[in-house]
């Protein structure tokens, strides 16, 4: 990690970009401690998708939570296809699992 100020950025940019692509990591310092971080677009990309990893994991940790709590409804196949008709309208499962629902 290499630290510059703005103004040795200025007078070097290529030289700076450079040394980012072949995997620095650039902190720009300004005043009032407004500094900023210099990544390459590969290394933004990496951290994107952690990012988008660490969510979805969350989301199933969630989801299992849920499924251990038994807060989660399931369906056959017959019944998945009935609720895609226009005119459907919730089962007495359904009912009963919003209602179970509700007070959670």
């Amino acid at each position: 990690m290499l630290a510059v100020k703005s103004m040795d950025i200025r007078e070097n940019f290529k030289e700076w970009c450079t040394k980012v692509i072949d995997g620095e990591t650039l902190i720009v310092s300004r005043p009032k401690n407004e500094n900023i971080i210099i990544i390459s677009e590969k290394e933004y990309n990496e951290m994107l998708k952690a990012k988008q990893n660490a969510e979805y994991l969350a989301k199933l940790d969630r989801s299992q939570k849920q499924l251990e709590q038994g807060k989660t409804i399931s369906f056959t196949s017959e019944e998945l296809k009935e609720m895609e008709n226009e005119n459907w309208k919730p089962t007495q499962k359904v009912l009963e699992f919003m209602e179970r629902m509700k007070d959670e």
